[in-house]
């Protein structure tokens, strides 16, 4: 590599380092006065520094490397001076920072080629970055944190530190700290997939986390009571309106790309009705838009915390909302807290299975170690979300994995005794039950309940096992609705719920 080039490419990762490490800066209550002139002439010098690194480049390829090295020099010190202005300065768009030091990464690394013949053939800043993660994201995943404007504005303005969301971090900091550090660990591995989608569609990733923290832990494949499914849980006929379908038996909301780009979607699609009023979209998101619009539209009413809306929504919409902006802070300002979320090798990488294997036997096989002292069958479900974790999968089929677990692999899984034990258990056979006509009828004995004073029907369904079923119990004794009489001393009989 050429010394210019070298040169640069450092120069340019330390000074995103630098951009991403700086604090947003606290702003009052009240909206700051925009300096426009001010605005206009950091973005002046962002572009001319610009120019300035370019021709160090140049000079670079033509060898004449002191000059080079003074040029890129002195263009990354004003432009580090500059983003950190912008950081500090209200209304500046800290985003065309963070484009330019991606595209001048992309020059020093020589990979401008493809975007130069994109921006050539007419195509968006959006579609060039479709092929991939930007570099500096990668080379510096913290950038992307440092990013929080909502529709110009800072996310950390939004959130209002309010009773509700004091609760909720409490919550999230002491009986639900493992879930969030899960959540965290979970994303982590899955960054790659779901925040170019938010990234792309103008969206902080603080709220990205949050909801996926709230919504399932950052388990692509879970599934709610009432149906909602996928890292974000879209229930079905949402997930179709934003693209989500079947394809090929796969139900692609279990998808965390495809997920994240229709939750991004939604999320835009809502803002514009609500008015850029977070906390509206996202008890939308929760309890339904068209509940949320009638009630969001009374008397002009716009913010969820008047108490015409906050008292309004569902129990579940109040608690849900501050969760999730808990969730987003905690993500952006974890010192704050206590809070020390682990550091996690999360570089995308693949294997090509040497031998026929099920993710169930790859989880065996690879083990654990401190990055993953569960395991890794979360993550190989995450990254390989088609994939039934118990069917085995054919020798030369490539999974996603990160990056680290490729050596693994091929230390422990390709051949040796651990895939042997993994398939020896993984084909191990569980003895049917036996067929009903083998069964002599005096083994099987009835199930009852004799009624006691305090009993409802209600109480006795949970204490037999059968939840909130009181329909077969009231059916199975001939009990009659609303009042369902009982009379202490009397042997119910207990139907096939208590059993199942």
């Amino acid at each position: 590599m050429p010394l210019a080039r070298r040169f640069a490419t450092v120069a340019v990762v330390a000074l995103v380092t630098g951009c991403a490490a700086t604090p947003p800066k606290n702003t009052a209550a009240s909206a700051p006065k925009v300096d426009d002139a001010g605005i206009n002439a950091l973005y002046a010098r962002l572009d001319q520094d610009s120019r300035r690194y370019e021709n160090g480049l140049t000079l670079g390829r033509e060898g004449r490397n002191e000059q080079a090295q003074a040029e890129v020099g002195t263009a990354l010190d004003d432009l580090r001076a500059a983003a950190t202005a912008c950081s500090q300065t209200p209304g500046c768009e800290q985003q065309r920072f963070v484009d330019a030091f991606d595209r001048l990464l992309r020059l020093s690394t020589g990979s401008s080629a493809n975007q130069e013949s994109a921006e050539t053939a007419g195509a968006t800043p959006e579609a060039v970055q479709e092929a991939g993660e930007s570099p500096v994201v990668a080379a510096v995943p913290e950038l992307g944190r440092s990013v929080t404007l909502l529709k110009g504005r800072e996310l950390g303005d939004i959130i209002a530190l309010n009773g509700p969301v004091k609760a909720a971090l409490e919550e999230w900091l002491t009986q639900y700290r493992p879930n969030l550090v899960t959540a965290y660990v979970n994303y982590e591995y899955m960054r790659y997939l779901m925040w170019p989608e938010y990234q792309k569609a103008g969206l902080p990733e603080a709220l990205l986390f949050g909801m996926l923290a709230k919504e399932s832990g950052g388990k692509v494949h879970a599934v709610s009571r009432s149906g909602a499914s996928g890292p974000l849980q879209f229930m079905y006929a949402t997930g179709l309106r934003f693209g989500l379908g079947t394809v090929d038996g796969f139900d692609q909301r279990f998808d965390p790309k495809l997920s994240a780009r229709a939750n991004a979607a939604y999320v835009n699609e809502q803002l514009a009705i609500f008015n850029n009023q977070l906390e509206l979209v996202i008890g939308a998101y929760n309890g339904g838009e068209g509940a949320m619009g009638r009630l969001a539209g009374k008397g002009g009413v716009q913010n969820f915390w008047d108490p015409q809306i906050y008292y309004a929504v569902s129990q579940e919409t109040r608690e849900y909302v501050p969760m999730v902006l808990a969730a987003a802070w905690l993500f952006m300002h974890p010192e704050r807290y206590n809070l020390e979320f682990p550091k996690v090798s999360a570089q995308p990488g693949s294997i090509t299975l040497a031998r026929p294997a099920s993710l169930a036997e790859l989880t065996i096989c690879l083990g654990n170690d401190r990055e993953a002292e569960d395991g890794w069958f979360r993550t190989l479900r995450n990254l390989n979300p088609a994939l039934d974790p118990q069917q085995v999968e054919p020798t030369g089929a490539k999974l996603s994995v990160p990056v680290q677990l490729e050596g693994v692999y091929q230390r422990n899984c390709a051949n040796g005794k651990w895939p042997e034990l993994a398939a020896e258990l993984h084909s191990a056979v569980v003895p049917s039950p036996p067929p009903a006509s083998l069964v002599r009828a005096k083994d099987v004995k009835p199930k009852g309940y004799v009624v006691r004073k305090g009993d409802t029907l209600s109480s006795i369904a949970k204490k037999v096992g059968c939840g909130s079923n009181v329909r077969e119990i009231a059916a199975a004794n001939n009990l009659r609705p609303p009042g369902y009489a009982l009379k202490p001393g009397k042997t119910l009989r207990i139907p096939e719920c208590a059993r199942r």
